[in-house]
């Protein structure tokens, strides 16, 4: 690795209802990605459990100076030496509802940063599929950068990738890597999660890493996988079938600047006048 170029991993997971074997396969395949020269390791959303059931997840989810699950993962980055990534775990609040939260660990196994997932996934698919995130998790309300050695790391998790306001942001910001770990459903996968992804990435010319949750779990939810690692041009770098896998890539982090530099929109925003939403729902609704 030189000073412009670091090599990352994502670990694709088919995480289930018990936090000990989820805890336990990501520990292996994290170890994988440490063994292929990864500094820097992501894991998925919902990377400890994966369970719509509101009272078994509450049982089974501690509090954050509590959970066996985060003090593993931290001895684990600080035995691996690397940055790890933890791309969110339920956390017990005490609010009655819990957090979505990502952890970024150092290699020492120190917190240097967390990030509770703003969107809530509130949506009936066609099918019939319907989940209500809300119902469980208390929504965020702050954009997050966690500072590397090699790059500032723009946080989010999995539905907010359709915002691309956040995105916007933090790019901004000075994030060069926006990271999107995700549970996406299968049925969405399929026909927007590329897409989506290489949009972020070509509109705010930095690399994106989206480590995914794939294959049918045991609540019987299907994912949809193709975890992607993605050039600030919108090339796809490496890409993840469904299975549980370790994808790894090598990112040239001049190549941001580079890109910035020929297409320069971050610094073309402008502000600009128009139409106020919501009073045009209101005149609409008068209207009827």
């Amino acid at each position: 690795m030189t000073a412009k170029s670091v090599t990352v991993a994502l670990v694709q997971m088919r995480s289930g209802r018990d936090v000990a074997a989820n805890v336990a396969a990501l520990s292996d395949l994290v170890r994988q990605a440490a063994a292929s020269g990864a500094v820097y390791v992501q894991t998925p959303e919902n990377s400890t459990v994966m369970d719509e059931d509101k009272a078994r997840l509450m049982a089974n989810t501690e509090g954050e100076a509590q959970s066996s699950a985060l003090a593993a993962f931290r001895t684990l980055a600080r035995e691996l030496k690397i940055w790890l990534h933890i791309g969110s775990m339920a956390v017990a609040t005490g609010s009655g509802k819990l957090a979505n939260r990502a952890f970024v660990i150092t290699p020492s196994g120190e917190i240097s940063a967390r990030y509770d997932k703003i969107h809530m996934f509130d949506v009936d698919l066609p099918g019939g599929e319907s989940y209500r995130e809300s119902r469980n998790f208390a929504a965020g309300g702050e954009a997050v950068i966690a500072d590397l050695p090699f790059a500032r790391l723009g946080l989010s998790i999995c539905y907010d990738l359709r915002f691309p306001q956040l995105y916007r942001a933090l790019a901004q910001a000075g994030a060069g890597i926006l990271t999107v770990p995700a549970a996406f459903t299968r049925k969405t996968g399929e026909v927007h999660w590329q897409t989506l992804l290489r949009a972020r990435a070509i509109e705010n010319g930095a690399y994106v890493l989206a480590a995914a949750q794939g294959g049918r779990h045991d609540n019987g939810r299907e994912t949809y996988g193709h975890s992607l690692i993605i050039a600030p041009g919108g090339e796809v770098m490496a890409e993840a079938g469904v299975d549980p896998v370790v994808l790894t890539a090598q990112l040239d982090l001049a190549k941001v600047a580079a890109f910035r530099e020929q297409i320069p929109s971050l610094a073309h925003d402008r502000a600009f006048a128009g139409p106020d939403a919501q009073a045009q729902l209101a005149r609409i609704g008068a209207a009827r």
